[in-house]
């Protein structure tokens, strides 16, 4: 029996390769190791899109770059022939900010404010200096709400104030731009094409754009909130002058509102209006680089999941990309997961002939958390079991009927 096991990861638990790892063993505990098993992790364009690149083929590299404070982090991406994945997470990630930058565990106003995503810049040229000229760039779980500002600068740009002076870093400063200096600008980027992985779909300002939707989270307040609105509208009049004619017309002007600007603090709106990025869905753009479709040929069950499958997953995320690719080539899907709250009508209705949840193992949340990798393994090891019960009783079946 030939099984697909295409999961995201078990986000504070596990990664999906650790996911794919571990079912395996399970499964192949209860079947005597007599399953082909094929792992494909897989993710929606965030954090653990590269661990998908690598796990079909890319080869990891790394880079030193600027974290979101400025600080030095070693940051990797993913390059397979001219070919390059991007995790913008690796370099200027909430999860990269200092200690001096978190209030109660938190980020402070403080990050907020000045976060960058200068590192995310310097990570596409790295990808360039690996002659890589088409760049995937999954977006997601970033600090920084500076309208991709950093981007631009890590790719050669210079931000100005009015007297000539070099902005500091951060979305707050943009209040100052005066102009943007293009001439030591990246000149291999004409050659190059991106792609914008993310499922974001908010304009860059307003009500629904970067800094309110996604600033609290980043530790701005509430005044915060409408000092960094304002900064990013005055970078967008600014690179509007700087990049073509004047008037709404102007694609600075247009990039702004279009879907996904205000994905990462902004950066979607730099890769949009400068790089002449292409925005697709991430999970979209993850299944096509792992061949995920051609891979299911032959099998005979598909397994994916991730940490919570609720009702935010059926609005496109990991778990509805994989079952919609099996379901096209009629192969049966079944979901493993931390925790969920789909009724099974609404599981079935998805697509899922069944969901193993860590909880109906363990009812205690942290220790699920903790103990995922063994609690996969029981669940790999059930699955198997009620694989082997289904093929007997359809082989019973099938005698009954030769017997008729």
């Amino acid at each position: 029996m030939r099984i697909v096991i295409a999961p995201d990861k078990f986000k504070g638990s596990l990664s999906a390769p650790e996911v794919c790892a571990h079912l395996e063993k399970g499964l192949q505990r209860g079947a005597g190791g007599n399953l082909d098993v094929i792992p494909i992790p897989v993710a929606d364009g965030g954090e653990g899109t590269l661990d998908a690149a690598v796990g079909s083929g890319f080869t990891r590299r790394s880079a030193v770059v600027a974290g979101p404070t400025g600080e030095p982090v070693t940051a990797e991406f993913a390059v397979r022939g001219n070919e390059a994945v991007i995790e913008m997470a690796a370099a200027s990630g909430l999860a990269l900010l200092p200690a001096s930058a978190l209030v109660d565990g938190c980020p402070g106003p403080a990050a907020a404010a000045t976060a960058t995503s200068l590192g995310t810049g310097q990570l596409i040229r790295a990808a360039l200096d690996a002659s890589c000229n088409r760049i995937i760039l999954g977006v997601g779980g970033s600090a920084n709400t500076d309208g991709g500002a950093g981007v631009l600068q890590g790719l050669g740009a210079r931000l100005l104030d009015a007297a000539g002076n070099d902005l500091p870093s951060g979305g707050a400063a943009l209040a100052r731009l005066d102009r943007i200096d293009f001439s030591g600008f990246e000149p291999r980027l004409k050659d190059t094409r991106f792609v914008l992985a993310s499922d974001v779909d908010n304009p860059l300002l307003g009500a629904q754009g970067a800094a309110a939707i996604f600033g609290p989270q980043k530790g701005a307040t509430q005044q915060d909130v409408g000092m960094l609105d304002a900064a990013l509208a005055r970078f967008v009049e600014v690179l509007a002058r700087e990049i073509g004619s004047e008037g709404p017309s102007n694609r600075a002007f247009k990039a702004a509102e279009a879907p996904g600007a205000g994905a990462a603090g902004g950066v979607g709106y730099a890769a949009i209006a400068v790089l002449a990025a292409t925005r697709r869905p991430g999970i979209d753009v993850v299944l096509e680089f792992t061949e995920l479709e051609q891979r299911l040929a032959g099998a005979d069950l598909v397994i994916t999941g991730e940490g919570s499958l609720d009702e935010q997953s059926l609005l496109g995320k990991t778990p509805m990309g994989v079952a919609r690719a099996a379901a096209a080539q009629g192969v049966p899907v079944v979901a493993v997961c931390g925790r969920t709250t789909l009724a099974q009508g609404q599981a079935a209705a998805a697509g899922f002939e069944d969901v193993y949840a860590l909880t109906e193992l363990e009812s205690n949340v942290d220790r699920c958390i903790a103990e995922a990798a063994p609690l996969l393994e029981q669940l790999g090891t059930q699955i198997s079991g009620r694989l082997a019960a289904t093929t007997l009783s359809r082989s019973a079946t099938t005698k009954e009927d030769l017997h008729v």
